[in-house]
């Protein structure tokens, strides 16, 4: 929205009739979201991001989104003077930007400190069971589960408890789950500094769950193996020890 002699305006116009959003025919963008319905597309490794994604403060952004939100609530007809919904705007907004969405700033992201493998440990090490909450960057519901992740140390090794924090790191941001696979493998290996890494995740998705063809029974297996990982016998190994078959 935007302000022009005291009136807010939209992006959209109307010419002979016909409604436009940016130049484009609305219905045709309209039917272009229906037709591409629940696909999911991965357009790229990185999660897209603008240039000037983080020119505004944290708090310039809750801020900013606590207006936006109140609109939405607005919009839907809740009485935003109740007691219990007045304070929900800003509560979501706090709750996007230092939360659920925190992956997205880079500043967040976990120091992975590497310590000398003294040890000369040289066999897989495996980090089962990683609970991580991330979101549906289609529909902006929660996906949930648990990753498996695993490397076999070269000469750096790492406190485990830095396998958690960048699977969670990873999801927290809107998400797809290939996507998110993938991010957790590419951080690991350049962490890590070994090609040796393997990463399972397996998810419930509410897009499925709660909406669409509401399955509440079906989940989402991805995976990635690297280095040593690609051969069949270290991969049944792994596998063995995550479903202890």
């Amino acid at each position: 929205m935007v302000e022009n002699n005291g009136q807010s305006q939209n992006n959209n116009t109307y010419h002979n009739g016909c409604c436009t959003h940016n130049g484009e025919n609305i219905d045709k963008v309209l039917q272009t979201y229906e037709d591409f319905g629940d696909n999911h597309f991965l357009s790229s490794v990185n999660t897209p991001l603008r240039p000037d994604a983080f020119d505004l403060s944290d708090e310039e952004k809750i801020a900013k989104i606590s207006e936006h939100f109140y609109e939405i609530m607005h919009i839907m007809g809740l009485d935003m003077t109740d007691d219990s919904l007045r304070g929900t705007p800003h509560r979501v907004a706090k709750m996007y930007i230092k939360e659920i969405y925190s992956g997205l700033n880079p500043d967040n992201k976990p120091q992975m400190r590497t310590f000398e493998n003294k040890y000369q440990y040289n066999e897989m090490l495996i980090e089962k069971d990683i609970t991580f909450y991330s979101t549906c960057e289609h529909h902006f519901v929660p996906i949930y589960g648990k990753a498996h992740v695993a490397y076999i140390p070269n000469e750096n090794v790492v406190g485990l408890s830095k396998l958690n924090r960048m699977v969670q790191y990873c999801a927290r941001r809107p998400q797809v789950q290939e996507r998110l696979t993938v991010q957790i493998a590419e951080e690991l290996k350049k962490a890590l500094q070994t090609k040796d890494v393997a990463v399972i995740i397996e998810a419930d998705h509410m897009c499925v769950a709660s909406r669409g063809v509401q399955d509440v029974n079906s989940n989402t297996i991805t995976t990635q193996y690297h280095g040593k990982f690609k051969n069949e016998k270290t991969r049944e190994e792994f596998l063995k020890h995550i479903y202890n078959k």
